[in-house]
């Protein structure tokens, strides 16, 4: 098993309970979790997401699946780069995070885990995942589905924040997502729950296996023309082609 990290023990000490850690999370932090992804970005997310999916090799015309799509913002942009030409299908395995992607973005959301697709081989040209590659179970079993799911030349997209490797970047990282994030949910209005959600993200980034383990898991999944692009030095985007 090719895990993005290691247990974290203080949430749970399975695999199994993982998944059911993350899907009461989510369902709890739903509501809120668009007013911390906003704050966030400081209001910069969808003009970043629209430019890495461009870079990415999204174009009008394609049939694309957003996995782990969550309130569905990578799944907005994804519209807007496509303009009215081709379709997106946005997936989640938890179901509050789907209530609330339905009700901001019209287009068809199914709920499902990126390690067991419901989809059928060879369905889409391009494949997304916005910043939940930290919470899947296994990287090869994930990265496999997603190469059956594509057609032959489709391309992959995965958006991660990465461990900053310069000290002074990592201390300031952990300060703005798990400090000063945590306290801005809080002065909000969030609830406890979505808290804890901000502790549990940088915790995962912080426990994240390095880029080098994510190339390798697409490289020997299949996935040619495989690179990572970075900016800041945080914000990767890992591509590549079946």
């Amino acid at each position: 098993m090719a895990r993005p990290h290691e247990l974290i023990e203080s949430h749970y000490g399975s695999p199994e309970d993982k998944q059911r850690y993350l899907r009461h999370l989510f369902n709890e932090g739903a509501p809120h979790y668009d007013r911390i992804g906003w704050i966030g970005s400081l209001g910069t997310g969808q003009t970043y997401r629209k430019r890495a999916l461009r870079l990415g090799g999204l174009r009008p015309g394609m049939d694309v699946l957003d996995v782990a799509c969550g309130t569905g913002a990578v799944t907005q942009a994804i519209l807007r780069v496509l303009g009215g030409s081709g379709t997106v299908v946005g997936m989640d395995p938890s179901p509050g995070m789907l209530n609330q992607a339905r009700a901001r973005v019209r287009t068809r959301f199914v709920e499902g885990e990126a390690e067991a697709l419901p989809f059928p081989d060879n369905t889409f040209d391009f494949l997304t995942m916005g910043y939940a590659l930290r919470h899947v179970t296994d990287l090869h079993r994930a990265f496999g589905e997603y190469r059956r799911v594509l057609r032959p030349g489709g391309r992959v997209l995965l958006l991660e924040i990465t461990r900053p490797t310069r000290p002074w970047a990592l201390a300031l990282a952990r300060f703005y997502f798990r400090d000063f994030l945590g306290w801005m949910v809080r002065l909000t209005g969030g609830n406890k729950t979505s808290q804890e959600m901000m502790t549990y993200y940088w915790e995962t980034i912080e426990a994240c296996v390095p880029p080098e383990t994510i190339l390798g898991a697409l490289r020997q999944s299949g996935f040619s023309e495989v690179n990572r692009r970075v900016d800041l030095g945080l914000f990767s985007e890992y591509r590549g082609r079946k």
